[in-house]
Formats: C-alpha cells, structure tokens, sequence
C-alpha cells in the first residue's frame, strides 16, 4: 500500500533525479508537522463488533467500540503496533496535530478521543509522545521520535446556558488536559457562530466574540476550517492572537464549501495564522491528486506569503488489516447522518482511488518533493511543511 502510493505520487510529480534526493534528504532534515491529521488507525476485532451486535449493542456502543479500537489497537496487538510504526517512519512526520475530540461541543463526546490518544501516548511513549508546548515537538525531532499536538472538533460547552462565564469555563480543563486548538463550528451553526454548510452566513454571535476572547486567554489555537466565511472573519477581527484553518482548500481555485475565498485567506494572514491545505480530491478540484494540493499551496504563498500556509492532511493511515476485519462485521441497516455533519449533497464528491492514493498519508515526503520541485527553497519548504505551524503555536500559547 505505501509503496503504490509512492510510485503513483512520482509518476504524477515526475521529479528529476537531483529534485528527488534533496526533497527526500531536506524532508528527513527537517520539522516536519501536519496542521490537522489523524495518528494511523489500526483495524477493528471484527469478531468482537459482530458479537456485540449479535447481543442488541446499540449504535452508539458500536461506533465507541470502533472508535476505540481503531485508535488503540495499536498498544496491545502486535500486527496493528507493527502497521503503526511503519506508517509513520514511512511519512517522515515528526508531529500531527491530531483530531482528539469528536465533532461537536458535548464534553462527554469531546473527552472520549482525548482519553484514547492519551492512552496511547502513555503506553508507546517509546515511540509517540504526548506534546504540551511547542518545544516538545523541537525536542521529539532532536531524538527521531514522533508526537501528537492534541486537538479537538468543537468547544466544550456544558450547555446549561446559565451565563456565558459558566458556559466557558471548560476551556479551561481541556487545555490542561492537552487541548491545544479547537474548532468553533463543525459545518453546522452552533451558539458560536455559522458553519460553513449552512446556507445562512450569519457570523459569530455575541457569546462567539466571548468563546475567542476565553480561547485567547487560555491558549488554544482557534480552528476556522469548518467555520463560514463570515464566522472566519469575525474571528480573524476579534481574536488578539493568530487564527488557522487548519485543513481547507481555496474557493478562487475551486468554489467548494469547505475553502476560503482569499477575502477570508487574507484576513486569517493579517492575525499571523495560516492556511492548512488538505488533501481531499473533491475539496481541491481539477485533477483532484497531489499537483492540485500543491496548486492550493503556490496559490496562498504567491498571494499572501509562504508564512501563511501549511498543510493539514485531514486524511490517515488505515490498516492493511482493515478489509479483512470488515468482512466479519454484519451490515446494518442505513444510518442517520450525525447532527454535526451537515454536507449538503454532492459537496463530498466521488473521490477516485488515483487520486486518493497519490496524497495518501505515507506520502508525506512526497510533498516535500513537489515542493522542491516548484522551486520553493529549503527555508520557505521549512516554514510551509512546519515551522509556521510552530510559530503559530508559540504565539497562541504565549
């Protein structure tokens, strides 16, 4: 699997010889940090999902099994540990800054990834810490290991709504629990602000200017990638510290729910934030594989500086083991779109197997390579790939 993917990145790229070792040398060299990520995911106990089911689990108990299992298998089963470790030795990534919080402002679903990760963290810390500040991800480098940068898809709000004050104080307790940037919305319109799929484009609201102000205060990295456009806005104008969009793509390229129009690009630059772009085909557009991810990334550097991008994968490693896992899994009858995840039909595309394999996880030095190749030099290569990730993350924690 990695090694198809490779070969279908250099076919598509066509480096030549000389732009190939020093994209690969310059990659190994280097910080290298995914704006929003996923840690591999391991395969799940088939037979362990298709007893529950068979005993009445509900969906709720299913997808918390699954959850866990993807996301920790990795401690105990040796075969998922082996695939783990691969997957990332084979990316080069020093640090992702990973998606520990589901999507949503529940604190029970928020914590449940959180206590996942941190698991994992704590048991393979051999292999894969934990980072609380910024100068951990420079020190993992320094010992050739590996960290995740916890994040979450929403504010933890108790939602008992008696004062703003009350509502915000678990901010807070996540940030000390890890949490280092946070979604405001997730697609759908929430009491902070608009998503980006709603058909309204009404901004933040009052409590949303107070949920920046909290986020600022604290020291969590404000995350727009799934906000509106003019929630993007309003954020950039009343946050006193940077504002990312941490996995997204251009609207001047491609028009598409989930990218920004370079109004929005330029208002994220002027906090001192920056663009992550992603690497899902139908959010690029054109051709949908890795030319068009880097098409999004020239564009954001040769209108608004190549201090103001990065790239936010938003896709993962995924077992080798998967397939087999699933088979032993029964179908089960349709199921009801999360509230959260509002896509309005035929925003996701059909994403063609080409396309997804060229900007495949493993495929990290992959973008390194490209990089080089559209003549970017190695400090600029540095700041899109991490550093500007880092600073970004100093400044909010600051």
């Amino acid at each position: 699997m990695i090694r198809n993917a490779h070969e279908l990145a250099l076919k598509i790229l066509n480096p030549s010889r000389s732009e190939l070792e020093h994209g690969l040398e310059l990659h190994v060299n280097s910080i290298v940090i995914d704006a929003y990520g996923f840690a591999p995911r391991c395969a799940p106990e088939g037979d362990r999902i298709r007893e529950a089911l068979e005993a009445g689990a509900s969906e709720a108990e299913i997808q918390d099994m699954e959850e866990d299992m993807i996301m920790t298998r990795c401690v105990k089963d040796a075969a998922e540990r082996a695939e783990f470790m691969t997957a990332w030795e084979a990316a080069g990534v020093t640090c992702i800054l990973q998606n520990a919080g589901e999507e949503g402002q529940d604190i029970r679903r928020l914590i449940k990834r959180l206590a996942h990760f941190t698991y994992v963290t704590d048991l393979m810390h051999d292999f894969i810490q934990k980072a609380v500040t910024p100068d951990d991800i420079v020190a993992t480098k320094k010992r050739n290991s590996h960290c995740l940068y916890f994040g979450a898809n929403g504010v933890p709000l108790p939602q008992d709504w008696i004062s703003a004050e009350e509502e915000l104080r678990y901010v807070t307790i996540f940030q000390h629990l890890g949490i280092r940037m946070m979604h405001l919305t997730y697609n759908r319109r929430n009491m902070i602000g608009d998503g980006c799929a709603e058909s309204a484009n009404g901004g933040l609201s009052d409590f949303g200017r107070a949920v920046v102000g909290e986020m600022n205060r604290v020291g969590v990295i404000i995350d727009v990638a799934h906000s509106g456009w003019q929630t993007c806005l309003d954020a950039a104008k009343y946050s006193k510290r940077p504002v990312v969009a941490s996995h997204t793509g251009c609207s001047s390229i491609h028009k598409h729910i989930r990218c920004k129009p370079d109004d929005v690009i330029q208002a994220i630059a002027d906090t001192g934030g920056y663009i992550g772009i992603c690497c899902i085909p139908s959010f690029l557009g054109g051709r949908g594989d890795i030319s068009a991810m880097l098409d999004h990334v020239d564009h954001v550097v040769k209108n608004f500086g190549v201090e103001h991008v990065a790239i936010g994968t938003d896709v993962a490693y995924n077992s080798r083991n998967a397939e087999i896992e699933g088979r032993k899994i029964p179908k089960r009858s349709k199921i009801r779109s999360g509230w959260e995840s509002l896509w309005p039909p035929d925003s996701l595309g059909v994403d063609k197997p080409e396309q997804t394999l060229s900007m495949a996880w493993t495929n990290w030095p992959m973008f390194t390579v490209g990089l080089v190749q559209r003549g970017y030099s190695d400090d600029e290569i540095q700041k899109i790939i991490g550093g500007n990730i880092l600073r970004v993350a100093r400044a909010v924690l600051a």
